[in-house]
């Protein structure tokens, strides 16, 4: 009689769709560890770092599919068809993507497509960039004296542009965390303020959060945009505003200390 292990063996000509979670291999579920180690292809996203890709069986085929802004490898109709073609020649497929495949992913699109193709496909979550890098930067995304909810929207959209709905982003008492907004920073928070947000509402953004290079700079909705700049920072990071930034000072446990307080 198998194991449950043994009956959850990678099977030819499926696609398993696997969240690498934010950065720190450590943090990856016991099930992508094993599916790396088992994965004779490996399709992987810009933001898995080369640690977790070592993580996988040496003979396996690498096969890079990076999306940076105006940088994209592949468009994703031809990764969608790149996956198909794979599973069709009945390899062991793994389709490796920073943080959780259906939070900000295109994990949906894949599977989608995957389906629509008739290819089998099992979908492995990660730890959302949002919970991961929340956490290393010991900013509670909820807390009963801070926030009782918690937003998420993505930075930029499909077509490169940042048109959220602004009257409904912030509210007293709910944490925004911003994915992908680095470069649209100034325009998030000139937008909330404008929609009467106090220009002292703690914000926060994190650079590479979970890895040895995570940066925190934390201001408020008026000082971040300027603080960010004068930091430097570059993609991947991570923007958190609400009143749960405060605790940061007093909770960060991970970094040595943060770039900028102010």
């Amino acid at each position: 009689m198998q194991n449950s292990a043994d009956a959850r063996a990678m099977r030819a000509g499926t696609v398993y769709l696997v969240g690498a979670g934010p950065g720190d291999p450590e943090l990856l579920t016991l099930r992508a560890a094993r599916l790396l180690g088992e994965a004779e292809v490996i399709v992987h996203d810009h933001l898995v770092s080369e640690s977790i890709l070592e993580l996988g069986r040496r003979q396996a085929e690498r096969i890079y599919a990076g999306k940076q802004r105006g940088e994209h490898t592949l468009s994703q109709t031809a990764l969608n068809a790149l996956l198909v073609r794979l599973a069709r020649t009945g390899k062991r497929v793994l389709r490796l993507k920073g943080g959780d495949p259906f939070v900000f992913g295109r994990g949906g699109e894949e599977v989608q497509a995957l389906a629509e193709a008739g290819i089998a496909f099992e979908v492995v979550p990660g730890i959302t960039a949002a919970c991961g890098v929340a956490a290393y930067s010991g900013i509670p995304l909820t807390h009963r004296d801070h926030a009782n909810s918690c937003l998420f929207v993505a930075g930029h959209l499909k077509n490169g542009s940042m048109d959220l709905d602004w009257d409904a982003l912030y509210r007293p008492g709910r944490t925004l965390v911003v994915y992908m907004g680095l470069l649209g920073l100034a325009t998030l928070c000139r937008e909330l303020l404008v929609r009467g947000a106090p220009h002292t509402t703690p914000a926060a953004i994190v650079q590479h959060g979970t890895t040895p290079s995570q940066r925190s700079v934390v201001g408020t909705l008026a000082t971040l945009p300027r603080l960010a700049l004068e930091a430097q920072l570059a993609p991947p990071t991570l923007i958190i505003i609400g009143d749960v930034v405060r605790l940061h000072a007093r909770l960060a446990w991970y970094e040595a200390g943060v770039e900028v307080v102010c």
